[in-house]
């Protein structure tokens, strides 16, 4: 397989593609402090991680290559000299701990790790208190003390990563490079550090275009990117994605001069909710012209399409109003696409399987497409309409409220 990145599309055949799988992560979601760490609910470990080596194996099956993003991280530190102490030095810097003598032994803790692997899964498990030699008050500062008294709420000393297994969301693959995202939530921004130096060290991915920095002063992230052709993408504006940040993606793929072929963005202004968290929540492609959606999203939308000027810098912005169906045909170039609604358009079905991500999907190939068990309204319909499903169990990964599309991070597909 070609070094590299290639996704111009969400249908084309699937060669490559990023995973992670559930880790210690899960272990560490204290009941009191999941809204603080973006979940609903505590999912059992080992189930998840069975279900989610069930998606890595049907995918193989398809003749679909899975990295792992921990093995990938790894790959990239061993790969230069000092990459595994810098990142140290900004994992550190991120992850919350304050004070003279906790970052000390947190640095402790991880320097007694040799073995990288385990080293990178242990930053994304977090850490806690009773890992730690923590010393006496007497020679703490303030902060120490108020932040790791024993009967404080938290027995984090550095928090979990428990949306990881989501690889669709702290950077997002287009063309032959990536955004690099800021994401909305301090909790989850930390994410993309991994990113950060598998795109920099790593010898497969370093070096690869950047249209989007993890610096930037907007936050965005991969669940809203979707690769329509190899000359157009939609991006949605929501809570997880300003649109400042994607005026930045349009300057950077028109006019950065790293050989983008991107010329025209179409950015959809989605409603602020747990249920359109990102556009991908909304509708996912599923073949040559078709899309699962949400059908709350039916009815007139807000949709700015964006293109490529004349000169240098120039990016033109008409403003449409019309249905999603229009518009989807309009930048396909079709005459028509068709819609398949979450749970048949039942109400209290839509609501409960897109709840659990029933538009959320992964195409594999052309109307061939990855699913939660769980939803079968949405399935059976999707069977009646011809499409070749490939179901994977949810019963404890559905609980991080992301489908088979959250859950990947294509790096490469076949050109369409």
């Amino acid at each position: 397989m070609s070094k590299g990145l290639n996704v111009h599309s969400e249908i084309a055949p699937l060669k490559k593609v990023c995973l992670h799988r559930p880790g210690d992560e899960l272990l560490n979601l204290p009941p009191d402090d999941l809204g603080r760490l973006l979940f609903d609910d505590v999912p059992f470990l080992e189930v998840a991680q069975q279900e989610h080596d069930k998606f890595a194996d049907i995918l193989r099956g398809e003749g679909v290559e899975v990295l792992y993003l921990e093995k990938l991280v790894a790959e990239a530190l061993d790969s230069a000299t000092y990459a595994r102490t810098e990142f140290t030095d900004q994992w550190i810097s991120e992850c919350g701990v304050k004070g003279k003598v906790l970052p000390k032994l947190v640095r402790e803790k991880l320097d007694s790790i040799t073995d990288t692997y385990e080293f990178v899964c242990k930053t994304m498990a977090g850490i806690t208190k009773s890992e730690l030699d923590i010393p006496t008050a007497s020679t703490k500062t303030l902060s120490e003390l108020v932040g790791t008294d024993a009967d404080t709420e938290s027995d984090l000393i550095v928090d979990p990563m428990p949306n990881l297994y989501f690889t669709r969301d702290p950077f997002a693959v287009v063309g032959n490079g990536v955004n690099l995202n800021r994401m909305f939530s301090v909790t989850r921004n930390r994410e993309t550090l991994y990113g950060k130096f598998i795109f920099k060290y790593h010898p497969d991915y370093k070096d690869v275009p950047l249209w989007f920095r993890r610096d930037s002063a907007y936050h965005t992230e991969g669940g809203d990117v979707l690769n329509i052709n190899a000359h157009t993408l939609a991006v949605g504006i929501s809570q997880r994605t300003e649109a400042a940040a994607i005026d930045i993606m349009a300057q950077n793929m028109f006019w950065g001069g790293k050989g983008c072929d991107i010329d025209t963005i179409y950015a959809f202004n989605i409603p602020v909710s747990r249920a359109f968290m990102h556009l991908d929540t909304v509708f996912t492609q599923i073949d040559v012209d078709k899309f699962t959606i949400h059908p709350g999203i039916m009815g007139t939308l807000q949709v700015f399409k964006m293109t490529k000027g004349v000169s240098k810098g120039e990016v033109k912005i008409e403003e449409m109003n019309d249905t999603l169906e229009h518009v989807l045909a309009q930048a396909m170039g079709l005459d028509s696409v068709k819609l398949i609604k979450c749970g048949g358009g039942d109400p209290i079905a839509a609501a409960r399987e897109q709840w659990n991500d029933g538009s959320n999907t992964l195409a594999v190939a052309p109307g061939k497409i990855c699913v939660y068990q769980r939803n079968t309204v949405t399935n059976d319909v999707l069977y009646k309409e011809g499409l070749d499903l490939l179901v994977v169990p949810s019963a404890e990964l559905s609980r991080g409220r992301g489908g088979p599309r959250c859950m990947s991070m294509p790096f490469w597909r076949e050109d369409l």
